[in-house]
């Protein structure tokens, strides 16, 4: 094409923006109203946006309608007719002869200028794109203002061959639309991959990456420019939305700001409240409640809450029963009152001794276990769900990964409710978390960090006479769900066979439990759910006990005291 520039300056805009999947009349809004923002305020040429954000990502299997398809493709259309004078580089899932591609369509002036098809589509962790998507098979290179650009869409760039395809095709450098989704240090290895391949093709390279929570994944933003070196000479914030320009001379970047990268503990505790904030608005809740123990799980939880929506969008509930401690309602409603969320103060004891009456027949002659303990678990599930469901609030649950992979919840108590934060955070990193959260200003006692962890659901309980200390058990698991490793692999490792066997049995029958959950933030390699895809009913045990022909029977924590985690 012809053009009154100067070849090789442009200034293309990178814009990382919040959408909604499958609103895509609204998303399309936001484009055009985007390019005209790069446009008009930033002087830009061309504006890059993230993959698939016609119709956002990922839709499952909103891309087997027909319809959706349909509305995705002539939204396209749209697009070209309705933005004039900056050209869009645009991601959809692009129908043609029947097949059904992920790809980045290049428009200007109402013309498409290119059209490419991912050629990597990953099939691993949370991705499913070949259950969907046709794979491409060639570059794209097309000419803008007398520069040559090449397109890739994500998994391309980490896969090696494919930026040096586009270097020897033509391209004087590279524009790569993006949903890389969060996990912890994930961003500064997407960096390190993708620059060395930079460096290595000698090409420079625009990254534009997706941000916002979609159901249990979170879209870190991050978006960055390199130079021909491999040299980051940009970078946007973190968990935010950001629309901004890097102007290129001679087809090379000039520095722009460029944001550094949160530490590990912050990364995490912002990815979680995006999480939250983004549950909460994209499914038009009115707000957020919870349940209060003076624990330390549900004060990170409250924490996180109200940064992401706001003290007067959450409310807390306390359920003190027989065996609360008077330290735990003082530090809760500290918590409460430290953050000014409203806050009620509900016992269950009329509750539990209704239920145990109405059961007294039929419990004749048993002795008392942890079904009892349960029983006060799911009377606290009622009285929150009760209120979620009469206020139209999002019922928060407060489990950790931790307790999740060995079953240490109560269904229809504990586990009772919408949304589960901190569902793929380890007990340890939970304590991190919330002596990052105190650091910026305290508001979970010292005490509540400090005390050992308790149920308190039996005279005097705690954590460790149901479980292996909690920095041992983080590590088996890690060890076990993250990373696959055998028993016999872990116990080499260093730790007891006693501590491996009681965690790993634990968690091999306990899948029923976590199929039940509600969906929660991912933030590890291998969370459970999209992740970690096991058989509820399975042979296998991870490890062999003397009890392994009966340990496919589901137990409601039949073993270990269940965890009041409200």
């Amino acid at each position: 094409m012809t053009s009154s520039k100067e070849s090789g300056n442009l200034k293309i805009a990178l814009a990382q923006i919040n959408f909604l999947v499958g609103n895509i009349a609204a998303n399309v809004d936001n484009i055009i109203k985007a390019a005209y923002t790069a446009r008009d305020e930033l002087g830009a040429d061309m504006i890059v946006f993230p993959e698939l954000i016609v119709t956002g990502y990922p839709a499952e299997d909103l891309l087997f309608r027909t319809d959706f398809i349909e509305e995705a493709n002539n939204a396209i259309h749209h697009l070209a007719e309705s933005v004039n004078d900056i050209a869009l580089v645009v991601g959809f899932p692009e129908l043609a002869d029947g097949k059904l591609y992920n790809s980045a369509v290049v428009l200007h002036q109402g013309v498409t200028l290119a059209c490419y098809r991912k050629q990597a589509l990953p099939n691993y962790g949370v991705f499913d794109e070949r259950r969907y998507f046709t794979p491409g098979n060639q570059p794209c290179v097309f000419e803008f203002n007398g520069s040559f650009i090449g397109l890739t869409i994500c998994e391309d760039v980490w896969q090696k061959g494919i930026i040096a395809a586009n270097k020897q095709a033509g391209a004087e450098l590279l524009l790569t639309l993006n949903a890389s989704p969060f996990n912890v240090g994930k961003m500064h290895q997407r960096e390190a991959v993708i620059c060395s391949q930079v460096k290595a093709a000698q090409i420079p390279l625009v990254y534009v990456n997706q941000v916002g929570g979609q159901d249990e994944l979170i879209f870190d933003g991050a978006s960055f420019v390199a130079d021909a070196q491999g040299e980051i000479v940009c970078r946007a914030e973190e968990f935010q939305e950001y629309l901004g320009v890097v102007e290129f001379k001679d087809n090379q970047p000039i520095p722009a700001t460029c944001v550094p990268l949160d530490e590990k503990i912050a990364s995490v505790y912002h990815a979680l409240v995006l999480g939250i904030k983004d549950y909460v608005r994209k499914n038009s809740f009115g707000g957020a409640i919870l349940g209060l123990s003076g624990g330390i799980d549900s004060a990170l939880v409250l924490a996180l809450a109200v940064d992401a929506l706001g003290s007067d969008k959450v409310e807390a509930v306390l359920m003190p029963s027989r065996y609360t401690q008077d330290m735990s309602n003082e530090d809760a409603a500290l918590e409460a009152e430290i953050l000014s969320v409203k806050y009620h103060t509900i016992p269950i004891e009329p509750a539990v001794n209704a239920f145990t009456g109405m059961l007294a027949e039929v419990f004749a002659g048993t002795k008392k276990d942890t079904t009892e303990e349960n029983i006060q678990a799911r009377c606290r599930g009622v009285i929150l769900m009760a209120m979620s469901n009469k206020q139209g609030l999002l019922l928060l649950t407060t489990g950790n990964k931790s307790e999740m992979s060995v079953g240490y919840a109560t269904l229809y108590g504990d586990m009772a409710g919408g949304f589960a934060p901190i569902k793929d955070v380890p007990k340890m990193l939970v304590y991190q978390l919330a002596r990052y959260r105190n650091s910026i200003s305290p508001v979970i006692p010292e005490r509540v960090i400090i005390r050992p962890p308790s149920a308190e659901l039996a005279p005097d309980q705690v954590d460790e006479d149901s479980l292996p200390p909690y920095e041992i058990l983080d590590a088996i698991l890690e060890r076990y769900v993250e990373k696959d490793q055998s028993a016999d692999e872990i116990i080499a490792a260093g730790f007891s066979r006693e501590h491996v066997v009681r965690a790993i049995s634990l968690v091999d029958r306990n899948e029923y439990k976590r199929r039940q959950s509600p969906p929660g933030i991912r933030i590890t390699t291998r969370a459970f759910g999209r992740d970690r895809r096991y058989p509820i009913t399975s042979g296998y045990r991870g490890i062999k006990t003397v009890n392994q022909d009966h340990d496919n029977q589901p137990q409601d924590n039949s073993e270990i005291s269940t965890k009041e985690k409200t």
